[in-house]
């Protein structure tokens, strides 16, 4: 038995060796203050020897190399990995101001040397450290009182990566939450983001938790964490300015005992600090006249076509598929125009966008398949696609221009127009000898015989009856099969008893303290009701496309507020704890009471 452990554990530690590659990599701050102690860690996932350092001559070396070692064993498969990490720690101290490059540390592992990352750290003035206030000091009456939480202590601000652009130009805007690193966060009690009044916005997808990466602001080292990435369209010129937004954090702070007998525990409290960004103005610049084939993009963009077939008859379709790649607008490109010739039967187009939103912008493809068929046989020429796009880079338009296609038809079968004829058979016409009767040539009396229902009141109220009751309900399946043909229709009939269901799931996660599943049904119950009752894509919605469509079917803004506000509770709670049991149930309370109210305003109108 010990000898098969001991086999398995071999092969095990085998596989993990010749699974992975050396990486051998280097971590610091990459802010610190003018007399900060900080660390700086070299890892490797293999056993090394003989670390090389590089010269660390602007820094003070205080302290290392402490070594340590961390084993983890991973499954996937049924096939286990077992990886080891080495790192090797030093404690440095910032003696002056300025930007310093580590150089890379080398390493040798198995007769080779291996290199790390360099890395750059700034060192930037800072105020010495205060003293501990609770030196010496008698217990008695002398609580301390908490300083004071001042404007350049915690603040809240939008970076922009432009400025100055041009109408439809993509710009990224980052909401950044900036606190002192002796300022602990610990949640928040209430968030309004900005609103991006006269932008179309799509929105970057970021981590739920909120990470802190220490970065240099104004001089000052701060612990910064993002709160919402957005890709902005100016959709008109002028100034545009984006409105200050508010937000209200919950900050711990550690406060003094006032005697012995206090709670020894009960070190901190937790204060809300409200905080509020400044105005942000972007200049937006026309564009220069278009051309004739500019249908609104901006950005840099290529164009290619295909058909589907180039020999066909008069009873075949075709379609034509446009795809447009590139970086910019793509949601906001209106279709191309395809010229035909007058003796095509054109219908409507069908556009598709596939885009990813990420810091780069907004990129990917919008593909417009065009459908149509000939009437007449003939050699026929599709004319090119030609598509014109304004380069913010260059500031001027690009036109770009597709092949053409030539289209060989042939006459099609007729067998369409004579389906009703051809539909006829002989044997359909042939007449049955019991159909009429012999015709008697002599002379007959007629007299009535017995009594005959056909003609009565009666006949005629159960033909003309049982004919209405026919029509009336071939009328309602009718009016079923358009409902459930008509798929947006039938979205939006469900939508609320949708949504309740939604709530429900979320009441039952909200009692088994599941927090973040119960932040997200409501989420989930709040922007599927959205989707359905409007009948906007789930991919295109936001704040501004939900509260302009809410706002034109004239709902009330009290509770258009509202709604946007829980949605924006729910968002925000993912990342950070917001209230307890209490806050949860409150929150669901106002969910279900909006959610009813909102339904009873869209039907009215």
């Amino acid at each position: 038995m010990i000898k098969q452990i001991l086999t398995y554990l071999f092969i095990l530690f085998t596989v993990a060796a010749h699974a992975d590659d050396v990486r051998f990599t280097m971590s610091a701050p990459n802010a610190v203050s003018i007399g900060d102690q900080f660390r700086l860690t070299y890892s490797i996932n293999k056993k090394g020897s003989n670390l090389q350092l590089p010269d660390l001559s602007n820094f003070d070396l205080l302290m290392g190399p402490s070594t340590s070692t961390s084993t983890s064993m991973q499954s996937i498969n049924g096939r286990t990995t077992i990886n080891t990490s080495y790192s090797y720690t030093y404690i440095l101290r910032a003696k002056s101001e300025g930007t310093f490059e580590i150089r890379p540390a080398s390493i040798k592992v198995g007769g080779k040397v291996y290199l790390s990352n360099p890395l750059k750290i700034q060192v930037v003035k800072g105020t010495p450290k205060q003293q501990q206030q609770q030196q010496q000091q008698p217990t008695g009456n002398n609580q301390a009182a908490p300083a004071a939480i001042g404007k350049d202590d915690m603040f809240v601000r939008i970076a922009l990566s432009k400025r100055n652009v041009y109408k439809g130009e993509q710009i990224i805007a980052v909401v950044k939450l900036y606190i002192q690193p002796n300022r602990p966060l610990s949640g928040f009690d209430e968030v309004n983001l900005p609103s991006y009044e006269g932008f179309y916005t799509q929105d970057i997808e970021i981590p739920q938790q909120i990470n802190l990466q220490r970065e240099v602001y104004n001089n000052k080292i701060y612990q910064v964490g993002v709160l919402k990435k957005t890709i902005l369209f100016p959709q008109q010129s002028g100034k545009i300015t984006i409105q200050p937004f508010s937000i209200t954090c919950l900050v711990r702070q550690r406060v003094r005992h006032r005697s012995f007998f206090d709670d020894f525990f009960d070190n901190y409290r937790t204060l809300k600090v409200k905080v509020t960004s400044r105005p942000v103005s972007i200049n937006v610049k026309n564009l220069p006249p278009a051309p004739a084939n500019f249908y609104g993009a901006v950005g840099n963009f290529n164009i290619k076509a295909a058909i589907s077939e180039e020999d066909i008859t008069t009873n075949d379709a075709v379609t034509l598929k446009i795809t447009i790649n590139g970086t910019g607008n793509l949601r906001l490109i209106r279709n191309p125009e395809l010229k035909l010739p007058p003796d095509f039967e054109v219908y409507d187009p069908k556009s598709t966008d596939n885009v990813r939103s990420t810091e780069n912008g907004m990129s990917g493809s919008k593909t417009i398949e065009y459908l149509f068929q000939p009437r007449f046989e003939g050699d026929y020429t599709i004319p090119s696609v030609k598509f014109a796009y304004f380069n913010p880079s260059s500031r001027q338009y690009v036109t770009l221009a597709t092949k053409e296609f030539n289209l060989h038809v042939k006459k099609g079968s007729d067998e369409l127009s004579a389906t009703v004829v051809s539909s006829l058979r002989k044997q359909d016409v042939q007449l049955i000898g019991q159909d009429i009767r012999f015709i008697k040539q002599d002379n007959t009396s007629l007299h009535k015989k017995g009594y005959t229902f056909f003609g009565t009141i009666g006949f005629y109220l159960i033909y003309w009856g049982s004919s209405l009751v026919f029509l009336l309900l071939f009328l309602i399946y009718r009016k079923k099969a358009k409902e459930n043909a008509n798929i947006a229709l039938m979205r939006n009939k469900k939508a609320n008893r949708i949504a309740k269901k939604q709530l429900r799931i979320a009441y039952g996660f909200m009692k088994n303290n599941q927090n973040e599943e119960f932040y997200d049904s409501i989420l989930k119950a709040f922007w599927g009701y959205l989707s359905d009752k409007l009948g906007i894509a789930i991919a295109e919605l936001n704040r501004e496309s939900v509260v302009n469509t809410l706002q034109s079917r004239k709902i009330a803004q009290e509770l258009i507020d509202e709604f946007v506000k829980i949605i924006e509770q729910c968002e925000f709670a993912r990342f950070a704890p917001s209230g307890g049991s209490e806050a949860r149930h409150e929150l669901y309370k106002q969910a279900e009471s909006v959610m009813s109210r909102m339904e009873k305003q869209i039907k009215l109108k």
